[in-house]
């Protein structure tokens, strides 16, 4: 049990210790449409995960409480909008 939860947190560091080694690399030489890929690729997969990660199971869990299951996904969407709108003017 004790080396599961050890693999556990060790292979995600090392995942995440080697992608941020490469930046140290790569910093200076990344050509500009390779860095606007990659930020995009980054982003998508953030948006990916709050989607399946917080989203649906926010609606599933609002849905079950007998509330409509759309509140969490429009609650979200306006709290992204607002805090975009103060941060980009």
């Amino acid at each position: 049990m004790q080396t599961n939860v050890i693999w556990g947190i060790l292979i995600p560091f090392a995942g995440t210790a080697l992608g941020s080694a490469c930046v140290l690399f790569l910093k200076k030489k990344m050509n500009l449409l390779v860095q606007r890929s990659l930020t995009g690729f980054a982003a998508g997969v953030m948006v990916a995960a709050s989607v399946w990660s917080l989203l649906i199971p926010a609606m599933e869990q609002a849905e079950a409480m007998g509330q409509w299951a759309f509140v969490p996904s429009v609650s979200c969407s306006c709290f992204s909008w607002i805090k975009r709108s103060l941060i980009c003017t």
